[in-house]
């Protein structure tokens, strides 16, 4: 299963990435919301993990809404660390705040994709 982990916070994205690796996951990852884009043209991930605030002009709002175009039911984790953020929830997503622990997304991408 193919994961792609959106994360600017470099830290963040290893712990979670190796974790995932570790589940025996194929991780795709990116820092910035460009990078997911051009992940999700390329090859197709079956679940999609974002931060919601990333540097750019693409927020993980935008990335999922583009992800999504090629692929609707692709389901989306939503993070973010900031408590003042509105969630815009849609069908097979999960919104989570930070600080979360790497086998609560584990456990969550297995709930989401059984």
């Amino acid at each position: 299963m193919k994961v792609l982990v959106v994360e600017d916070e470099w830290m963040v994205r290893e712990v979670i990435v190796e974790e995932l690796s570790d589940q025996g996951f194929d991780v795709l990852e990116a820092a910035t919301g460009e990078e997911a884009l051009t992940h999700c043209s390329r090859t197709k991930p079956d679940v999609l993990l974002t931060d919601i605030r990333l540097p750019g002009k693409l927020t993980g709002w935008d990335i999922a809404e583009c992800c999504r175009r090629d692929d609707p039911t692709l389901p989306v984790i939503y993070v973010t660390g900031y408590s003042h953020v509105d969630p815009r929830m849609v069908p097979g997503s999960v919104f989570m705040q930070k600080p979360y622990r790497a086998a609560e997304i584990v456990r969550t991408i297995r709930e989401l994709t059984a």
